[in-house]
Formats: structure tokens, C-alpha cells, sequence
């Protein structure tokens, strides 16, 4: 199944699809308010800002899989919005792995990462570049968001770049 035909719910309950970001490089990444690492939303909502305009696009899915996340989508989508002014899409709560794991995060999964392994999220915040061509590029947890790495795969997928020329 294409990444983008995946059936995906906002937090306000409407089915969606990542193909209504068509034609844009999207950075998915779980996300979790109470974990360590959510100072990361401030880069990420940074990434968006400085390239959003030309074809990136961020996407947080919250998950509590790790047991750090905020009990409803309301606290979730206020904890974005007055701690990190965060202006891009966050979605409804998934699980990332088990028996129950989202879809979309069952075909990211397949990606490996630099090191060349692929399989469980291990924690939060992991991210997973696609660009519009569907190549998928993953970055570990602890990768920041604007990484030279992840900079630089960002650039490469934006619409009319190199590697992703129509």
C-alpha cells in the first residue's frame, strides 16, 4: 500500500490520508509532551517555518506507547499550541508498535536507518522524511531534527530538488 493512501485521523476525528500533502516532503514524527526529548517541537515547528514554503511539511503523531504522552487530544493539541506555538498538524494518538500499531508506522518501520537497521520505534520522537516521490529516509530519537543529516536529506527531498526532480 502507498504511504499516502493510509487512512489517518485528525485530532478532531476526520479521516484523512498523508495524499492530502501531495506533492510536499513530510517529516513524521511521534511525538510525546512528557518525554525528555520534547524540546525537539521547537525545532521541528523551526523546520517548518524555515521550509515550509518550499514543500516540507511537519506531522506529529502523538503516541503514549512509551507512556509519556498527555491523556487527551485536547491537552495535547493546548500543550502544543501554548508551550511551543507549534503550527503544524498533529493527529489523533497511534500506537507505533504491537500488535495494535498503526498502519502507517507498520510500512515506516520498513525503512532502516543509518546504521542500516529497520524495525521498532524505539522511543519518541523518532523521525521518517518522505519525499514526494515516496523515498523514505529515517532518523533514531536522539537525531535533533536539524541535524546536519537530517538537513541536508530535508533539502535533497524538497519538491525540485536533485534527487526528487520530476
Amino acid at each position: 500500500m502507498d504511504l499516502r493512501d493510509i487512512p489517518i485521523t485528525t485530532m478532531e476525528g476526520t479521516q484523512t490520508s498523508l495524499s492530502a500533502f501531495d506533492g510536499k516532503a513530510l517529516l513524521i514524527v511521534n511525538v510525546a509532551s512528557r518525554c525528555g526529548l520534547a524540546p525537539q517541537y521547537e525545532t521541528l515547528e523551526k523546520l517548518q517555518q524555515e521550509y515550509g514554503d518550499r514543500g516540507l511539511q511537519v506531522l506529529g503523531f502523538p503516541s503514549n506507547q512509551f507512556l509519556q504522552e498527555l491523556g487527551s487530544n485536547e491537552a495535547i493539541k493546548q500543550f502544543c499550541s501554548t508551550t511551543y506555538g507549534i503550527t503544524f498538524p498533529i493527529f489523533d494518538r497511534i500506537r507505533v508498535n504491537g500488535r495494535h500499531e498503526h498502519p502507517l508506522y507498520t510500512e515506516l518501520k520498513k525503512t532502516p536507518d543509518a546504521s542500516g537497521k529497520a524495525g521498532k520505534v524505539t522511543w519518541n520522537f523518532e523521525k521518517f522524511l518522505v519525499s514526494p516521490s515516496g523515498e523514505v529516509h529515517r532518523f533514531r530519537p536522539r537525531t535533533v531534527p536539524d541535524d546536519p543529516t537530517v538537513i541536508a536529506a530535508i533539502e535533497q527531498s524538497l519538491p525540485g530538488a536533485g534527487g526528487d526532480a520530476v
